[in-house]
């Protein structure tokens, strides 16, 4: 249109819509679920690669175990620190950031020479993943009515459970080719999700009003829980009187509970303790906690018992994988729609149920067990988490008024990569006990094909063992789960916090 002698020209139309438009939710929704696929591809592929980088890089188990453990550790001591960061300058900001750096450290995973530098870049990618923990569920908790944030974290789950389901598999496909492939993958992903949340992303929260970071705190969490980390995972290798062993353990027995001391006193903590004086967010809290240690380290412990006991190829033993996340898959936007009509808590507590159940099962397990029933009991462990998780984390983010949901889901994420890093640990603790040392390097390479059901059957024993441990968990976690308020408790609850807020 041409006025006075001008032409005018309308402003280039965005991608998405509008932070006040009906539809913005679902926006936010694909760019968190992004996120959440990278994260759960990451995971699968990785753990499937691991006996073929034991062999690539001559990496010891102990080495091994911590390029999981460095991830998780960094990813679980910073998210708090990256939710703290978020509520004071922008969860779009954070989030984004989170995707380019985990880019550049999958980059430079993948030209690592040896096991020390690849765990150093697995840190930098845990720090990425911390600004993208932090952040997802913030960023739903922001876009969604209350009554539609089961149907949300439901989706969020559901994505998380493809990606499970593609990363064992793409995992064996990419080591055929070269295991440096397994963390170049990551790299076109998170530049996607990189530019997609810079498009598509509004900032919807106001920032905190108190500023700072805890330094101090962040430091003795760190050493606090690397310690007991360093002291539980060696300890089944190199026996629990190793000078390395004691002294990781003392460290944290004197770190942990200062941590809660200073986090008590500091003006602007780490974990804002207030935050668990809510029962319902206690509870859910404490029971994401459990429920990380009862199950994330199943899916590390059935890569070696398919391809180091049973001798599969690392495209077959991603395959057999499959149910756990399928379960998952199936079970979780079911479980999302179903908190969101009747409540969150004895859902939750069943999931918890029905995962002690299929953990129990798999004590029937041999070396040479039809894999029928690896399939049925993974997939109950499935279907038991998706019960679990999506009503549990909606019932979460609902219960703490807006400007807190930042620090909230890093809270969450904090208890339950806890529990994460402390179940690989206790569980590698137990596996390696009083099996020779031959057979575990065979075992934990892939190369277990010749050995015989006698020499195998001391790592099966201790799998047994595991398992027992982790069903008893799972039990703490039920009762843990029915110890929240009722629907109508909650809600009165929440409502009375967000108007105390409203009118501070």
């Amino acid at each position: 249109m041409a006025r006075a002698g001008l032409i005018t020209h309308a402003p280039p139309r965005r991608v998405g819509v509008a932070a006040g438009h009906e539809s913005y939710k679902w926006w936010a929704l694909s760019c968190t679920s992004l996120g959440m696929l990278l994260a759960a591809t990451n995971s699968g592929t990785l753990i499937i690669a691991l006996p073929n980088l034991e062999r690539s890089l001559h990496a010891s188990l102990l080495a091994l175990v911590w390029v999981i453990l460095a991830y998780l550790i960094a990813a679980t001591v910073l998210v708090l620190s990256a939710g703290r960061l978020s509520d004071l300058f922008g969860r779009k900001r954070a989030y984004v950031g989170g995707f380019l750096l985990f880019a550049l450290a999958s980059l430079g995973a993948g030209f690592s020479t040896d096991a020390t530098v690849l765990i150093l870049w697995r840190i930098l990618q845990g720090v990425g993943s911390a600004f993208l923990f932090a952040n997802a569920a913030a960023l739903v908790t922001d876009a969604f009515p209350k009554q539609q944030l089961g149907l949300a974290m439901g989706a969020n789950t559901m994505v998380a459970a493809i990606g499970l389901v593609l990363g064992p598999v793409l995992g064996g496909a990419l080591v055929g080719i070269s295991w440096h492939w397994v963390f170049w993958f990551n790299v076109p992903l998170a530049l996607a999700g990189a530019a997609w949340g810079a498009l598509v992303l509004h900032e919807l929260a106001k920032p905190d009003a108190i500023r700072g970071l805890d330094s101090l705190g962040t430091t003795t969490f760190i050493l606090g829980l690397t310690g007991l980390v360093l002291g539980v995972s060696k300890g089944g290798l190199s026996g629990w009187d190793n000078p390395v062993v004691l002294g990781g353990l003392l460290c944290a027995v004197v770190l942990l509970p200062a941590w809660v001391l200073i986090e008590r006193r500091t003006r602007a903590p780490m974990l804002d303790l207030s935050l668990f004086e809510n029962r319902l967010f206690a509870a859910a809290t404490a029971a994401a906690f459990i429920n990380g240690l009862a199950r994330f380290a199943l899916m590390f412990l059935f890569v070696f018992y398919f391809q180091g006991a049973q001798g599969n190829d690392p495209i077959m033993a991603g395959i057999k994988l499959m149910p756990l996340a399928l379960g998952m898959l199936v079970a979780s936007p079911i479980a999302g729609v179903h908190a969101d009509r009747h409540g969150s808590r004895g859902l939750a507590a069943w999931g918890m149920l029905v995962t002690g159940a299929g953990l129990a099962a798999m004590t029937t397990l041999e070396v040479h067990s039809p894999y029928w029933q690896s399939m049925l009991w993974l997939a109950m462990v499935g279907v038991g988490s998706g019960m679990f998780n999506s009503p549990n984390t909606a019932a979460m983010m609902g219960a703490v008024p807006a400007h807190r949901r930042g620090i909230a889901a890093g809270a969450r994420t904090l208890l339950q990569n806890t529990g994460a890093v402390l179940s690989i640990a206790f569980v590698m603790a137990i596996v390696t006990s009083a099996v020779p040392k031959a057979t575990l390097f065979a075992v934990f390479s892939g190369l277990a094909r010749g050995l015989s059901v006698a020499k195998l059957d001391p790592f099966i024993a201790n799998m047994h063992v595991a398992l027992w441990a982790l069903v008893g968990t799972c039990m703490v976690g039920a009762v843990v789960c029915l110890m929240r308020p009722r629907r109508a408790q909650a809600h009165t609850r929440e409502h009375v916090e967000e108007m105390s807020y409203d009118h501070a």
